[in-house]
């Protein structure tokens, strides 16, 4: 188990310096979007992990990531969504504004930090290790797998749920059990379930999102019609995702 730890740990750094070598020389445009992914599934491998030696500073530098990264994707999809939806001057307008973001990101004080952390955080879980910290390791991440999932159980019967919270329960489950696939003890429907919650509550989101922006950015009232619209339709099939999700995997 410590040892599929080490490797994991040590194959999300090898991911998150490719990622920093393809923002630097900005190759392509999913480098962003594979930083975030690549930190979102660092942070899950964590969570289970919290009391150990050197879990909150990796978990804490990691999260800046999210938070410097988080309005630069979301732009970003902005921008893509446009410029696919014929408004191409807005979303050009965008896109020059990610010119010099990439290279920012890439070196940035913040990723600079969670790498140099996440290279000696092995060398912590060796140390925890002989020190036998590490005992019991598999029933402490069992025991928080089960209660993300419990949880989201319990989100997803509450019928004022929020959608927000639902969309974040969801992405946790989703990627603590591809962080410890061995440990997965979900019903055979729950995995692809939980891909179509997560799209269709994505669907959601962006035009939520979307909206409250175009409060403040006038060129993109055009598309506020279309964006009411779509996400009327995103809220109906979101529902009827979740209502399957309960169906095959709660009840």
């Amino acid at each position: 188990m410590i040892d599929r730890l080490v490797a994991r740990i040590l194959g999300l750094e090898v991911r998150l310096l490719a990622c920093q070598a393809r923002l630097n020389a900005h190759t392509d445009s999913e480098a962003l979007h594979d930083l975030r992914t690549t930190v979102r599934r660092l942070r899950s491998l964590l969570r289970p992990l919290r009391g150990l030696p050197g879990v909150e500073q990796l978990e804490a530098a990691a999260s800046t990531i999210g938070s410097l990264t988080t309005p630069l994707r979301d732009r970003e999809v902005l921008a893509a969504y446009l410029e696919q939806h014929s408004q191409v001057e807005a979303a050009q307008r965008r896109r020059a504004l990610m010119h010099d973001a990439y290279p920012a990101v890439a070196g940035s004080p913040e990723l600079g930090q969670l790498l140099m952390i996440l290279d000696a955080f092995p060398r912590f879980i060796r140390a925890a290790q002989r020190e036998g910290l590490l005992r019991g390791l598999r029933k402490r991440i069992e025991k928080r797998l089960d209660k993300q999932w419990r949880n989201l159980g319990d989100a997803l019967r509450d019928p004022a749920h929020d959608r927000h919270r639902l969309r974040l329960l969801i992405k946790r489950v989703r990627y603590a059990i591809e962080a410890y696939p061995e440990l997965d003890r979900l019903p055979d429907a729950a995995m692809p379930r939980l891909k179509s919650a997560q799209g269709a509550l994505g669907d959601w989101h962006d035009c939520w999102q979307w909206l409250a922006r175009a409060g403040e950015e006038a060129d993109l009232q055009p598309c506020v019609p279309v964006w009411q619209i779509t996400m009327e339709k995103a809220e109906a099939k979101a529902d009827k995702v979740l209502d399957k999700l309960i169906a095959s995997c709660f009840e």
